[in-house]
């Protein structure tokens, strides 16, 4: 089966002989500022936005259906362009696309903030996400291709700490710069931010080798297809009452066939979009399927907490951030821990595993919650939460490149990132959808418990004609108790729900093969 040549003089040899970096700097050190600084801001504006779309709608006279266009149109962009990262770094180079994907990022982060209607904000939204698609995957590879081996385990401690902590502070960022200036500002903020980082990469950044290899432009537009109808179905399906809807079964088509269409072309395919020799190798396919489970359980929980803890809990916007703040605090601590383990050449299998067992072990915790769940509870479980994600995804990024030669990175880490998306939008997408419907269905439960008996208890049924105000009152007491009674039970079942796709993937990670040390000479796949 035919496969595109690997590129030439640099990446001949699939791995360094000696504990050498692939692309050497003066001052790595500060290359690793400004290529977390723009990794930070990608990752940050996945979320920031979220918690100041009701000022949006306002100011931009939206409608509550409209509105979430600002935020799909960002992650179908980021989606359909995430694919072509490899090419196109290859085409142009390395460095160029990472500093213009900087330039371009900085300047649609400020029509954003500048946008005055809505078609405008979809518009920058847009742009801003095919700009920012290509920053993720080109950060990773370059962190590992600027560091010599022995560091590059601590190299991924530092790049994940972003990847982890941005979904984090997103919400809380942007709903203090939304409260102390305006919603505009979730976007300003990236100006500032994004002119340093910029600034280091264009003094410290190095130059790689151009490979013009042909462009898969049937592959690239049946994948397009598939991950944009994927998107559109998982954002679309639950306003529209998912197969009750002819929009639906028409997205759901698209996304089956162009899916089916792309895997037949990538493998048949004289010079695919992606290199076969990515999807040959073992570790990096078990990867992409722990970064799917990885995006369920990380964005999944962070979009269902904030919800939770201010409607049923009475939490405001900074009380809310603070006490999910523990969580990153979780994952900094043990990223370190991961990262001096990777130095050792601890076999990364069972930290792998040990980090997927801590998560749902949290999970678990957070199944038992009632509505009168206090604040070290909530505090302790993501802090635990934190701990274990930590300790999956250092080892994950060690053992799945471990084993890839150096010209596959760019390409493997853009894979990496775009089903770690996907791991996201899916679970978001189920996690609303079981908790729509659970709540319903609790609701029915609750409520088919409240009897005449029940009322009688709180008001006497005798004196409803004399104050028939008071005994509507306190119906809706009733039913307003009645619906977070049940709000409650359905997030309970959504946590029950991640904690088992987390204890499933576990096994994933004792059919990794256990990549050499770093410091020394890697084997190439299949050896």
């Amino acid at each position: 089966m035919a496969s595109r040549a690997a590129p030439a003089a640099a990446s001949d040899a699939p791995f360094p002989a000696r504990d050498e970096a692939l692309l050497p700097v003066e001052n790595p050190g500060l290359l690793v500022v400004g290529i977390m600084g723009a990794s930070l801001l990608q990752i940050l504006d996945t979320t920031i936005a979220n918690v100041a779309i009701p000022h949006m709608r306002t100011s931009l006279g939206a409608t509550t259906e409209t509105i979430t266009w600002v935020l799909t149109s960002y992650i179908v962009a980021s989606a359909v362009a995430l694919p072509i990262t490899g090419w196109l770094a290859d085409r142009v180079g390395g460095r160029r696309l990472f500093i213009w994907s900087v330039i371009a990022f900085i300047i649609t982060s400020m029509l954003c903030g500048l946008a005055q209607t809505l078609e405008e904000m979809v518009l920058f939204r847009a742009l801003q996400g095919v700009s920012g698609a290509f920053i993720a995957p080109l950060s990773q590879s370059f962190m590992l291709d600027t560091n010599k081996p022995s560091r590059q385990a601590q190299m991924m401690a530092l790049w994940g700490m972003g990847i982890m902590i941005g979904p984090i502070l997103g919400p809380v960022l942007g709903g203090w710069l939304t409260e102390q200036a305006n919603w505009r500002w979730v976007f300003y903020v990236n100006l500032p931010i994004g002119i340093i980082s910029l600034a280091i990469l264009l003094a410290q950044l190095p130059h790689r080798e151009i490979n013009r290899r042909r462009f898969d432009l049937i592959g690239f537009a049946l994948l397009g297809l598939a991950l944009a109808s994927f998107q559109m179905l998982l954002d679309r399906g639950q306003t529209l009452d998912w197969f009750d809807s002819m929009e639906i079964w028409l997205w759901t088509f698209l996304f089956l066939s162009s899916t089916w269409m792309a895997v037949i072309h990538l493998a048949t395919a004289r010079n695919p979009l992606f290199d076969r020799a990515l999807f040959a190798d073992r570790n990096f396919a078990i990867a992409m399927g722990f970064m799917l489970a990885i995006g369920v359980v990380m964005f999944a929980t962070m979009a269902l907490l904030p919800p939770m803890l201010q409607q049923l809990m009475g939490y405001d916007v900074i009380d809310t951030g603070l006490v999910l703040m523990p969580r990153g605090i979780g994952v900094l601590f043990s990223m370190q821990v991961a990262g001096m383990l990777m130095r050792r050449n601890i076999d990364a299998r069972p930290v792998v595993a040990a980090g997927f067992l801590i998560c749902a072990l949290s999970l678990w915790e957070m199944s038992q919650w009632s509505l009168g769940v206090d604040r070290f509870h909530i505090v302790s479980s993501g802090l635990i939460q934190g701990l274990g994600m930590g300790l999956v995804f250092i080892p994950l990024n060690v053992t799945a490149f471990g084993t890839l030669p150096p010209h596959l990175r760019t390409d493997g880490s853009s894979l990496l990132n775009l089903f770690r998306s996907l791991g996201a939008s899916a679970g978001i997408s189920l996690t609303t959808v079981m908790f729509a419907r659970n709540l319903q269905t609790s609701h029915e439960d609750i409520a088919g418990q409240i009897t005449g008996a029940t009322v009688s208890s709180v008001i006497d049924v005798s004196t409803v004609d004399r104050f028939q105000n008071l005994g509507e009152v306190v119906l809706r007491l009733f039913d307003a108790e009645a619906n977070r009674q049940a709000a409650m039970v359905a997030y309970v079942d959504d946590f029950w729900m991640m904690m088992w796709v987390t204890l499933a993937a576990i096994p994933l990670a004792f059919v990794m093969r256990k990549p050499k040390a770093p410091s020394g000479r890697m084997p190439p796949p299949g050896e």
